[in-house]
């Protein structure tokens, strides 16, 4: 199964643990006969780093037409936000006022899905000539999903989307039509990589050699606390070094190190911050030769030392 990589994570280049995030609002909303979309805004931490970042998501079932959908996720870091009614205030919105401080910056995450129902609205007859014919109609042979820019077209867009004062009926006739020229905008940022298969590393794809790289994922989780090298890595999934890294560098938009390595941090946050464990004894459960060998490892990531974190 076609594994999907989060859009945070990897906008932040680095694992996200959203219960340590303050969401700030939050929308779902089902548009009758249209698409089902999610909005989720949270406070952006001083020390988070966050690219702009969209994602295409092709999700394809052999025999199951009803699990098919195409999925749109945007990630928008540094849009201001005024808490004070859930959206802009007057003050906030013309500059009335030089400071508001009810107002900071957001990382807005968001996701807008696409139904087989919905999208064969678009199907024309003839035969199928581009990458984006095949997806609209579920014809591409197997699931995937593709890191996109964000141009000018999509950011006036998405703004529009977290930023318009229609309601009901309006609001529904709104949002449905820019999320068809999300849509739009987005296959045809596919045409313009000029691509011929949806990934840059063709062995991927394969689908057993997507479930390989998946697979080494999971056995990264599962050796936190005992560190594993590439090598060992690549004899466990069965697939050569240089596959591995690059696949795993497409599939989740992070190095195998950068991952494992951010991985490794945010458990050892958690043991200090919520178990209340010594640098000392989190820094022997990593497997750390050194504490300070540790402490440098830790300040790269969170950009704070273990020690001080216990101080907080």
């Amino acid at each position: 199964m076609h594994q999907v990589p989060d859009i945070l994570s990897m906008a932040r280049k680095s694992p996200v643990m959203y219960d340590e995030l303050e969401l700030m609002q939050q929308k779902e909303q089902q548009i009758p006969g249209s698409v089902q979309f999610s909005i989720y805004r949270y406070r952006k931490m001083p020390q988070f780093e966050v690219d702009d970042l969209g994602m295409l998501i092709y999700h394809k079932v052999d025999n199951k037409s009803a699990e098919n959908y195409l999925e749109l996720r945007f990630c928008i870091s540094g849009n201001m936000y005024c808490r004070h009614k859930q959206a802009e205030c007057d003050s906030c919105k013309f500059g009335s006022s030089p400071v508001c401080e009810q107002r900071s910056p957001s990382i807005d995450v968001m996701s807008f899905l696409f139904s087989p129902t919905h999208l064969s609205q678009f199907i024309s007859a003839g035969k199928m000539k581009t990458l984006p014919d095949e997806i609209i109609h579920f014809k591409h042979s197997s699931s995937f999903s593709k890191t996109l820019s964000l141009c000018g077209r999509t950011r006036t867009v998405l703004e529009g989307l977290l930023n318009h004062n229609y309601s009901g009926a309006m609001e529904n006739i709104f949002l449905n039509a820019q999320m068809q020229m999300l849509l739009l905008f987005s296959l045809e940022c596919m045409i313009g990589d000029k691509e011929e298969t949806s990934f840059s590393c063709k062995f991927l794809a394969n689908e057993a050699d997507r479930e390989k790289i998946e697979k080494a994922r999971e056995i990264l989780l599962q050796h936190i606390g005992e560190p594993i090298t590439i090598k060992e890595l690549s004899r466990k999934v069965a697939i050569n070094e240089c596959y591995l890294k690059k696949g795993f560098k497409e599939l989740y938009g992070t190095t195998v190190f950068d991952f494992y390595q951010g991985q490794r941090m945010e458990h050892a946050r958690y043991l200090l911050y919520e178990k209340g464990l010594s640098v000392t004894e989190v820094s022997m459960m990593l497997g750390y030769s050194s504490i300070s060998h540790f402490s440098t490892a830790f300040k790269k990531h969170t950009g704070i030392k273990p020690c001080e974190l216990l101080l907080h």
